[in-house]
């Protein structure tokens, strides 16, 4: 189908905006999802001057490079989330944290996306990828009980501050696509179910899909695709690897990325258990023509390895698909 392949700019955000285009052009990438944070795409600036949309337009066009995509995950995950604690204040701009008072950090977050879908514009983009945060994540091992209303409250809380960003979104014609990942509202199979339904399945809201997430969780990436296919708006080529070998446990133990004792890590693709093929195939057989997005994360690996490495698995395994069904020529023409 010769999908775009593009280069999530977020594990690289210590490098120059300029740096890393000219990194993802010599590796052979067609484009970049442009982070919102380090200087690749500062919200801020780009409303207040016409010069700074400009500039990040000047770069991708000296490095022939096209932007699909804007990602501002850290700030969205600071709309829903309780608690707000040092974690987020260690994510977040010093504007947005403010003096750290949780709800003053959500409604300052919130207006963050929604000036996040006014700058895409601006640039000319039309999907931004992000995360939710959740109310509720905290919730997840069940005990003390977890009364069913507070379920629902989580997810009414996810709908009535995300809805006003969503009507903005609306407005100008850009849409958000959540990455379905453990600590977000929506983080696997029947959570994205109810997360799509708490906001009516409104088409402002969609999917960014990351098999990654599932696949170590033991969800099938493949199902996730033909159960989804409507709502997935953009698409993640990342990867992770399971090592459960009667030790390690699936929660990780509060052990950091990279560490062996985990039951999980993240590896760059190709190196994991993801089974990438079956998902292009999927995505074929849905329709789904956009951007595959490479985000690489591996502790263990060279990220200037990893890159070019993760481009030559996704131009050999994303298929084009045939126009004609291979048992044609068995028929007569008599």
């Amino acid at each position: 189908m010769a999908r775009p392949v593009t280069l999530f700019t977020g594990q690289w955000a210590d490098l120059p905006f300029e740096t890393i285009a000219e990194k993802a052009k010599t590796f052979g990438y067609d484009g970049l999802e442009i982070a919102c944070w380090g200087d690749h795409f500062e919200v801020d600036k780009a409303l207040e001057s016409d010069s700074y949309i400009q500039s990040r337009k000047d770069i991708l066009a000296r490095h022939g490079l096209q932007c699909y995509a804007i990602g501002n995950h850290l700030v969205g995950q600071a709309v829903c989330d309780h608690p707000i604690d040092e974690r987020h204040q260690g994510i977040l701009p010093s504007r947005l944290w403010g003096d750290g008072d949780p709800e003053g950090v959500r409604q300052r977050a919130a207006e963050e996306m929604k000036n996040t879908a006014r700058a895409a514009a601006l640039l000319g983009v039309s999907v931004v990828t992000g995360f939710t945060g959740s109310k509720i994540w905290h919730t997840l091992a069940g005990f003390p009980p977890v009364p069913p209303k507070m379920i629902e409250d989580g997810y009414q809380d996810f709908a009535d501050r995300w809805n006003p960003i969503l009507d903005v979104y609306d407005e100008v014609g850009v849409k958000f696509a959540l990455e379905v990942h453990p600590s977000e509202i929506a983080y696997d199979f029947w959570t994205t179910h109810r997360t799509l339904d708490a906001v009516n399945r409104r088409p402002a809201f969609g999917i960014n899909f990351d098999p990654s997430h599932l696949y170590w969780q033991l969800v099938d990436p493949v199902e996730f695709v033909h159960e989804f296919a409507p709502h997935i708006l953009h698409v993640h080529v990342k990867e992770s690897v399971r090592v459960l070998n009667g030790r390690n446990g699936i929660l990780a133990s509060h052990l950091a990325f990279g560490d062996h004792r985990r039951g999980w890590n993240f590896v760059s693709p190709g190196r994991g258990g993801v089974p990438f093929e079956p998902i292009f195939r999927a995505l074929n057989t849905v329709g789904y023509d956009g951007p595959l997005s490479v985000e690489w994360e591996d502790n263990g690996m060279n990220r200037d390895q990893g890159a070019p490495e993760a481009l030559n698995l996704v131009r050999r395994l994303d298929l084009t698909p045939s126009d004609v069904a291979f048992d044609a020529a068995f028929a007569s023409t008599k």
